[in-house]
């Protein structure tokens, strides 16, 4: 059962080209609009004028247009220096691990490093390590948890006493709580060997040759 433990864990191109082709149609719209009703104006019937209500409508119509086009510019670009900003902070995590999803671990020097995702306190947290063809070689008890990350890791112990050798295996957790199933989400250790910028947001390049968005990154080790 002392095998596994919790341990503590420390496209920018075509957009410009995109957003000036809205601007030229937004300012394209505002001018014709703007004709158009010059041009009703110096037409309309003496007897029967414009009412000042209808006029004022149409003007505010075109406010609220030119209003959206804008406020879509101005998203688009806050967009856009989020995605870099991101890109710069996930440079600082280059050379450390990180928890993300996935079932295979490292044994390395006799540790392995995982995890477990929990969205409610659970009773009973079991780990089962897998070998590369898929024979379980270590089960234990994690024991109750509460939700959030939980941090584990593997001696390199097999249940039949010997020491496994350095390489991947992988595991596989379950839980229960109430005498119930309950969702259990199996974490993954990595390293960052590089970041890769994108309009979505960081790309971090792990060890391995896998790669995972920031954004779903669990814990930073």
């Amino acid at each position: 059962m002392a095998q596994v433990q919790n341990v503590s864990t420390g496209s920018a191109g075509v957009g410009t080209a995109a957003a000036s082709a809205q601007k030229v149609t937004a300012e394209d719209t505002e001018k014709r609009f703007l004709t158009l009703l010059v041009t009703q104006m110096r037409n309309q019937d003496p007897l029967n004028p414009l009412d000042n209500a209808q006029i004022t409508t149409q003007l505010a119509q075109l406010s609220t247009v030119s209003g959206i086009n804008e406020l879509n510019q101005t998203l688009q670009a806050l967009a856009a220096s989020f995605a870099a900003t991101q890109t710069m902070q996930s440079a600082a995590i280059i050379g450390r691990s990180v928890m993300v999803a996935g079932s295979r671990i490292e044994l390395s020097g006799g540790q392995a490093l995982f995890g477990a995702s929990l969205t409610q306190p659970v009773d009973r947290l079991t780990v089962s390590i897998l070998d590369p063809a898929g024979k379980v070689i270590h089960q234990a008890e994690a024991g109750p948890q509460q939700a959030g990350i939980v941090a584990l890791h593997w001696d390199g112990m097999t249940d039949a006493g010997a020491r496994a050798k350095d390489g991947s295996y992988s595991v596989s957790i379950t839980a229960r709580a109430g005498g119930q199933s309950a969702a259990v989400e199996a974490l993954a250790v990595h390293r960052v060997i590089s970041v890769t910028p994108g309009s979505g947001g960081a790309t971090l390049n792990l060890d391995g040759g896998g790669s995972t968005l920031f954004n779903d990154v669990k814990q930073i080790i």
